[in-house]
């Protein structure tokens, strides 16, 4: 089972990416629902995506990046960034969520202008962290 996380985690993630790229252009043309479907399917890939995430912790514990030389410098910088803001992501998405939920469209705008850009920046470099440790690494690059 622990060697199908990883995959099913990037695939989650990539999911993500394309539903609130997806709700990003339905809200650009006044398309509510779709907005609505794409943002809360988007939400539950992230659920998801941290359930997967924390089983696969559990049960491998952390994979240190086994390149050397740029690649790990490169690798160490997109970690970097990507860990402290997935940190933030589930309360940005939550504040912004219940802010549509309760009809505070003004609000929720300006917290969807935050939150749209990180969440977007931690799901795909999720699926970069992802390719870099189980592909990028292993053909020896």
């Amino acid at each position: 089972m622990s060697l199908i996380l990883p995959h099913l985690n990037a695939a989650l993630n990539t999911s993500c990416t394309l539903l609130l790229i997806a709700g990003w252009f339905a809200i650009r043309q006044k398309q509510v629902d779709k907005h609505r479907i794409c943002m809360g399917s988007a939400f539950a890939c992230s659920v998801l995506f941290l359930i997967s995430y924390l089983v696969r912790f559990y049960l491998t514990g952390t994979h240190p990046y086994p390149g050397e030389g740029w690649d790990r410098t490169i690798y160490l910088i997109i970690l970097g960034t990507h860990t402290p803001l997935a940190a933030f992501v589930p309360i940005l998405a939550i504040c912004t969520i219940r802010l549509a939920m309760k009809g505070n469209f003004a609000a929720h705008r300006k917290w969807a202008k935050i939150t749209l850009p990180i969440w977007l920046y931690v799901s795909v470099t999720g699926v970069l962290i992802y390719y870099m440790l189980y592909h990028y690494a292993a053909i020896g690059i």
